[in-house]
Protein backbone atom coordinates (compact mmCIF):
# COMPACT_ATOMS: atom_id res chain seq x y z
CA UNK A 1 0.00 0.00 0.00
CA UNK A 2 2.78 2.40 1.13
CA UNK A 3 4.65 1.53 -2.45
CA UNK A 4 1.61 2.29 -4.24
CA UNK A 5 1.33 5.45 -2.87
CA UNK A 6 4.72 6.54 -3.13
CA UNK A 7 4.30 5.82 -6.94
CA UNK A 8 1.32 7.76 -7.18
CA UNK A 9 2.70 10.80 -5.55
CA UNK A 10 5.69 10.07 -8.05
CA UNK A 11 3.57 10.30 -11.21
CA UNK A 12 1.53 13.70 -9.35
CA UNK A 13 5.23 15.37 -9.82
CA UNK A 14 6.11 14.34 -12.86
CA UNK A 15 2.44 14.75 -14.29
CA UNK A 16 2.18 18.78 -13.31
CA UNK A 17 6.48 19.14 -14.34
CA UNK A 18 5.63 17.83 -17.54
CA UNK A 19 2.18 20.10 -17.66
CA UNK A 20 4.44 23.42 -16.21
CA UNK A 21 6.88 22.37 -19.62
CA UNK A 22 3.89 22.40 -21.97
CA UNK A 23 2.37 25.46 -21.19
CA UNK A 24 5.60 26.77 -20.69
CA UNK A 25 5.93 26.01 -24.20
CA UNK A 26 2.70 27.41 -25.08
CA UNK A 27 1.02 24.01 -26.34
CA UNK A 28 -2.81 23.40 -26.18
CA UNK A 29 -5.12 21.76 -23.55
CA UNK A 30 -4.58 18.38 -25.57
CA UNK A 31 -0.78 19.20 -25.69
CA UNK A 32 -0.36 19.64 -22.28
CA UNK A 33 -2.15 16.63 -20.93
CA UNK A 34 0.05 14.62 -23.69
CA UNK A 35 3.20 16.01 -22.62
CA UNK A 36 1.93 15.26 -18.38
CA UNK A 37 1.30 11.52 -19.72
CA UNK A 38 4.35 10.86 -21.46
CA UNK A 39 6.30 12.67 -18.45
CA UNK A 40 4.94 10.51 -15.53
CA UNK A 41 4.63 7.09 -17.39
CA UNK A 42 7.59 7.63 -20.33
CA UNK A 43 10.13 6.06 -17.31
CA UNK A 44 7.76 3.21 -16.14
CA UNK A 45 6.86 2.29 -19.12
CA UNK A 46 10.29 1.42 -20.58
CA UNK A 47 11.09 -0.06 -17.32
CA UNK A 48 8.25 -2.34 -17.40
CA UNK A 49 8.99 -3.41 -21.25
CA UNK A 50 12.89 -4.36 -20.23
CA UNK A 51 10.94 -6.42 -17.40
CA UNK A 52 9.03 -8.07 -19.41
CA UNK A 53 5.74 -6.93 -17.81
CA UNK A 54 2.75 -7.27 -19.61
CA UNK A 55 1.01 -5.25 -20.10
CA UNK A 56 2.84 -2.26 -18.24
CA UNK A 57 1.36 -1.06 -15.31
CA UNK A 58 -0.55 2.04 -15.88
CA UNK A 59 -2.34 0.62 -18.49
CA UNK A 60 -3.79 -2.43 -15.56
CA UNK A 61 -4.34 0.52 -13.28
CA UNK A 62 -6.73 3.42 -14.35
CA UNK A 63 -5.99 5.18 -10.86
CA UNK A 64 -2.54 6.66 -12.83
CA UNK A 65 -4.48 7.53 -15.53
CA UNK A 66 -6.88 9.57 -13.46
CA UNK A 67 -4.35 10.91 -11.71
CA UNK A 68 -2.67 12.19 -14.19
CA UNK A 69 -5.31 13.71 -15.84
CA UNK A 70 -6.48 15.19 -12.31
CA UNK A 71 -3.09 16.17 -11.79
CA UNK A 72 -2.63 18.48 -15.71
CA UNK A 73 -5.74 19.89 -14.52
CA UNK A 74 -4.88 21.19 -11.49
CA UNK A 75 -1.48 22.64 -12.84
CA UNK A 76 -3.60 24.32 -15.54
CA UNK A 77 -6.44 25.74 -13.10
CA UNK A 78 -3.63 26.69 -10.68
CA UNK A 79 -0.80 28.21 -12.93
CA UNK A 80 -0.81 31.60 -11.89
CA UNK A 81 -0.76 30.38 -8.68
CA UNK A 82 2.45 28.56 -9.35
CA UNK A 83 4.67 31.76 -8.88
CA UNK A 84 8.43 31.41 -10.17
CA UNK A 85 7.66 28.96 -13.08
CA UNK A 86 11.33 27.55 -12.80
CA UNK A 87 11.47 27.23 -9.92
CA UNK A 88 8.48 25.12 -9.51
CA UNK A 89 9.10 22.73 -12.64
CA UNK A 90 12.74 22.13 -10.15
CA UNK A 91 10.86 21.58 -7.67
CA UNK A 92 8.03 18.83 -9.06
CA UNK A 93 10.86 17.69 -11.32
CA UNK A 94 13.37 17.03 -8.42
CA UNK A 95 10.63 15.41 -6.24
CA UNK A 96 9.65 13.03 -9.11
CA UNK A 97 12.87 11.53 -9.58
CA UNK A 98 13.27 11.02 -6.24
CA UNK A 99 9.98 9.17 -5.76
CA UNK A 100 10.39 7.20 -9.26
CA UNK A 101 14.10 5.61 -7.92
CA UNK A 102 12.40 4.08 -5.30
CA UNK A 103 9.84 2.68 -7.47
CA UNK A 104 12.42 1.48 -10.10
CA UNK A 105 14.56 -0.24 -7.58
CA UNK A 106 11.68 -1.99 -5.66
CA UNK A 107 10.08 -3.16 -8.79
CA UNK A 108 13.76 -4.39 -10.02
CA UNK A 109 13.47 -6.36 -6.69
CA UNK A 110 10.73 -8.17 -7.05
CA UNK A 111 11.11 -9.15 -10.59
CA UNK A 112 14.40 -10.62 -9.10
CA UNK A 113 17.33 -8.72 -10.94
CA UNK A 114 20.81 -7.85 -9.55
CA UNK A 115 21.52 -5.17 -7.10
CA UNK A 116 23.43 -2.92 -9.94
CA UNK A 117 20.50 -3.44 -12.57
CA UNK A 118 17.86 -2.59 -10.00
CA UNK A 119 20.01 0.84 -9.39
CA UNK A 120 19.90 1.48 -13.03
CA UNK A 121 16.02 0.60 -13.57
CA UNK A 122 15.32 3.19 -10.43
CA UNK A 123 17.78 5.77 -12.28
CA UNK A 124 15.76 4.80 -15.96
CA UNK A 125 12.00 5.22 -14.25
CA UNK A 126 12.97 8.59 -12.77
CA UNK A 127 14.87 10.31 -15.56
CA UNK A 128 13.55 8.95 -18.75
CA UNK A 129 9.86 10.31 -18.73
CA UNK A 130 11.72 13.87 -18.52
CA UNK A 131 13.72 12.46 -21.56
CA UNK A 132 10.91 12.21 -22.94
CA UNK A 133 9.08 16.01 -22.25
CA UNK A 134 12.40 17.20 -23.50
CA UNK A 135 12.50 15.90 -26.36
CA UNK A 136 9.01 16.91 -27.11
CA UNK A 137 9.21 20.04 -25.63
CA UNK A 138 12.61 20.63 -28.26
CA UNK A 139 14.64 20.95 -25.11
CA UNK A 140 17.92 19.27 -24.74
CA UNK A 141 17.22 16.55 -21.81
CA UNK A 142 18.66 17.47 -18.30
CA UNK A 143 20.42 14.11 -17.84
CA UNK A 144 22.24 15.02 -20.89
CA UNK A 145 23.41 18.51 -19.76
CA UNK A 146 26.65 18.87 -16.66
CA UNK A 147 23.79 18.68 -13.92
CA UNK A 148 23.50 16.64 -11.69
CA UNK A 149 20.17 14.61 -12.57
CA UNK A 150 20.45 10.71 -12.82
CA UNK A 151 23.82 10.95 -10.74
CA UNK A 152 21.56 11.90 -7.81
CA UNK A 153 19.09 8.77 -8.44
CA UNK A 154 22.22 6.46 -8.71
CA UNK A 155 23.40 7.55 -5.10
CA UNK A 156 20.04 7.20 -4.22
CA UNK A 157 20.16 3.55 -6.15
CA UNK A 158 23.99 3.20 -3.93
CA UNK A 159 22.48 4.26 -0.67
CA UNK A 160 19.15 2.32 -0.82
CA UNK A 161 21.07 -1.07 -1.05
CA UNK A 162 24.08 0.01 1.64
CA UNK A 163 21.12 0.52 4.15
CA UNK A 164 18.54 -2.45 3.35
CA UNK A 165 20.47 -4.79 5.53
CA UNK A 166 19.78 -2.01 8.73
CA UNK A 167 15.97 -1.41 8.48
CA UNK A 168 13.67 -4.06 8.49
CA UNK A 169 10.77 -1.43 7.97
CA UNK A 170 11.10 -0.53 4.23
CA UNK A 171 9.07 2.47 4.83
CA UNK A 172 11.93 4.31 6.61
CA UNK A 173 14.39 3.49 3.82
CA UNK A 174 11.83 5.02 1.20
CA UNK A 175 12.00 8.15 2.91
CA UNK A 176 15.86 8.00 3.84
CA UNK A 177 16.32 7.36 -0.18
CA UNK A 178 13.95 10.28 -1.49
CA UNK A 179 15.84 12.68 1.18
CA UNK A 180 19.12 11.73 -0.27
CA UNK A 181 17.96 11.97 -4.24
CA UNK A 182 16.44 15.21 -2.88
CA UNK A 183 19.46 16.52 -1.06
CA UNK A 184 22.15 15.74 -3.59
CA UNK A 185 20.26 17.54 -6.35
CA UNK A 186 19.38 20.33 -3.99
CA UNK A 187 22.72 20.91 -3.05
CA UNK A 188 24.31 20.57 -6.93
CA UNK A 189 22.11 23.32 -7.94
CA UNK A 190 22.65 25.97 -4.96
CA UNK A 191 25.68 25.57 -5.35
CA UNK A 192 26.51 24.79 -9.05
CA UNK A 193 28.15 21.13 -8.51
CA UNK A 194 28.31 19.77 -12.30
CA UNK A 195 29.75 16.99 -13.83
CA UNK A 196 33.50 17.92 -15.13
CA UNK A 197 32.51 18.41 -18.61
CA UNK A 198 34.76 16.92 -22.26
CA UNK A 199 34.97 19.69 -23.52
CA UNK A 200 37.19 22.26 -21.18
CA UNK A 201 37.85 25.77 -23.16
CA UNK A 202 35.93 24.85 -26.39
CA UNK A 203 33.10 25.39 -23.50
CA UNK A 204 34.38 29.08 -22.26
CA UNK A 205 34.39 29.70 -26.04
CA UNK A 206 30.87 29.24 -26.89
CA UNK A 207 29.23 30.91 -23.97
CA UNK A 208 31.97 34.11 -24.69
CA UNK A 209 30.61 33.88 -28.04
Amino acid sequence: MFFQFIDILGTVAFAISGALVAMNKRMDPFGVLIIAFVTAVGGGTLRDVMIGIEPVSWMKNMTFVYVIMASALFAVLFRKRINYLRKSLFLFDTIGIALYTVVGIETGLIAGLHPLICIAMGTMTACFGGVLRDILCNEIPVIFRKEIYATACIFGGLTYFLLLQFFEDRHILFVIVGVVVISIRLIAVRYKISLPSLYGEEDKKIKQD
